[in-house]
């Protein structure tokens, strides 16, 4: 029983290291089709979302069992609830890179001419919190954790920059505001984005230390 239940939980962190990387693919490939404007990156997005939804589907149930079959308690019982949001969230992360593909789609039929702004770098960061936040689940690392939960404030800041700058570019230029609106949408996506990292990252430092922070709040251990 024991070795069915290691087994178990293995398969469970492969299926969501699995579903980290389609997502983490997703969001760097939708940013990728909107500065390169290319609208057969951003189908594949698209396309590609069926099998992040799929594969939620398949860790919820098997969180399920584990729950209901195992009773597992302390540090597995930390692992498998830590599991069962985090796949909410990667979840969430490839709905929000189809939304940037369909706004690249969009892009992609305008002419080229309203400035991106802040928006490369603010995808760089976002990709690096996603990108730490994954490498923190896997290596049950709480110090990548809260490397990624210092990044959220500066996504905070790029986003209403960036919003700022398009609504005067809005305001000044009539023919930009097609494609000015979708930039928008792309910050307010990744500025999401951003937060679902900062989310994993929190569910990491619970699964490695017993430690809620949620809102930037340590709280005390809880017992192991």
């Amino acid at each position: 029983m024991q070795r069915h239940f290691v087994q178990e939980l293995e398969m469970l962190k492969t299926n969501l290291v699995k579903m980290a990387s389609f997502a983490e693919q997703a969001i760097a490939d939708s940013i990728a089709a909107l500065l390169e404007r290319r609208k057969d990156i951003a189908e594949q997005v698209i396309a590609r979302d069926k099998r992040i939804n799929s594969l939620e589907i398949q860790i919820d149930d098997a969180v399920v069992d584990l729950l209901a079959l195992q009773q597992p308690v302390a540090t597995d019982l930390r692992f498998i609830l830590a599991a069962l949001k985090i796949n909410n969230d990667l979840e969430r992360i490839g709905d929000h890179a189809v939304n940037i593909a369909e706004s690249a789609l969009q892009c992609a039929k305008l002419p080229s001419g309203t400035p991106l702004t802040n928006i490369p770098e603010m995808a760089e960061i976002t990709k690096k919190m996603l990108r730490d936040a994954i490498d923190g689940f896997i290596h049950s690392n709480a110090g990548l954790g809260r490397a990624v939960l210092k990044g959220d404030d500066t996504i905070d800041d790029l986003n209403k920059k960036i919003v700022n700058d398009l609504v005067a570019v809005i305001r000044n230029e009539p023919n930009s505001i097609d494609e000015a609106l979708d930039l928008i949408r792309v910050s307010r996506n990744l500025e999401r984005v951003a937060d679902l990292a900062t989310n994993i990252a929190e569910e990491v430092i619970f699964m490695a230390e017993a430690r809620v922070v949620k809102h930037h709040v340590e709280e005390s251990p809880l017992s192991q």
